[in-house]
């Protein structure tokens, strides 16, 4: 195996496939789950929004979206375990990627949502973003490194009219720079924002950032898991990196799972200074049951 600098293992080549089956392949072997207990949280971010600023198709950028996870979570009411079913085992693997994609339009035209979401998924994997688009669970794509680069007036203009902006998991090798070219973007708009971010990541630069930009973020209760380790050893290299960062990891990462906390961000305002962790919980939300 090998590692990156933080102590996670590197699986950036399942992130560059043609298609998603190595994707779900190797990550259900981690129990990889974050989408899903995302999922009700975006869903409510979503209802809040359309009914506050009446807005009938919002549209949502998802940072670091691969192959449109979450774009198909929300959009089709699909599952991860539904995911991990429809691209693992043998008949998945005896087809081609043709048919694997006509497989997916089908499911993009059978399940049309009550609630339409236009979704736009920003990457650094081509192939990923390809997919995705092709089989309908992404509406546009930004293949872009905006940590080192600003856009280009190409790409701004498709980043441009964001509603919202989503992440799960890429906060930490993204930071405050691609978020900041991504409200940047924007014009004098200011979209809200839900970021599922790895405790073992700290935060603050984001926010330091993101109220320099207008924002005020509250932390949901609670906290998430990510996936498992995919080994001791790097169970191991995390705990080294989350303790040298002060990060008390007792009876969360120290029992085997990633964890990570849900940071919502909306522009100030009267609306703005109202809200607390409260409203960006579910109703069904309980921080100590087993899954969160």
């Amino acid at each position: 195996m090998r590692f990156d600098t933080t102590g996670k293992v590197s699986l950036d080549h399942i992130y560059t496939q043609p298609d998603p089956r190595a994707y779900f392949t190797v990550l259900r072997t981690l129990d990889y789950c974050v989408p899903q207990l995302a999922k009700p949280y975006f869903a409510k971010l979503l209802k809040e929004y359309r009914e506050e600023h009446r807005v009938v198709v919002p549209k949502v950028v998802d940072i670091g979206c691969s192959y449109g996870i979450n774009a198909a979570l929300l959009k089709y009411d699909v599952s991860m375990d539904e995911l991990y079913a429809r691209y693992g085992g043998d008949g998945p693997a005896a087809l081609s990627r043709e048919e694997l994609l006509a497989r997916d339009r089908e499911l993009s035209r059978a399940r049309r949502p009550a609630h339409p979401t236009r979704v736009v998924g920003l990457d650094a994997s081509a192939n990923a973003l390809s997919y995705a688009r092709q089989a309908g669970f992404l509406d546009d794509t930004v293949h872009a490194d905006l940590e080192n680069d600003d856009p280009t007036p190409e790409q701004r203009a498709r980043l441009a009219g964001a509603d919202l902006v989503f992440s799960t998991g890429c906060i930490g090798y993204v930071t405050e720079r691609t978020l900041t070219r991504v409200v940047r973007a924007q014009g004098g708009h200011r979209p809200w924002m839900a970021h599922f971010v790895l405790r073992m990541f700290p935060f603050e630069p984001v926010e330091r950032a993101l109220a320099g930009l207008g924002y005020e973020t509250v932390r949901a209760d609670g906290v998430f898991k990510q996936r498992r380790f995919a080994s001791p050893e790097e169970q191991t290299l995390v705990l080294d990196t989350m303790a040298a960062a002060g990060v008390d990891a007792t009876g969360l990462e120290a029992e085997g799972w990633l964890y990570a906390q849900l940071y919502v961000s909306r522009p100030y305002g009267p609306a703005a200074r109202t809200r607390s962790a409260g409203r960006t919980t579910s109703p069904d939300h309980d921080p100590n049951r087993e899954q969160l």
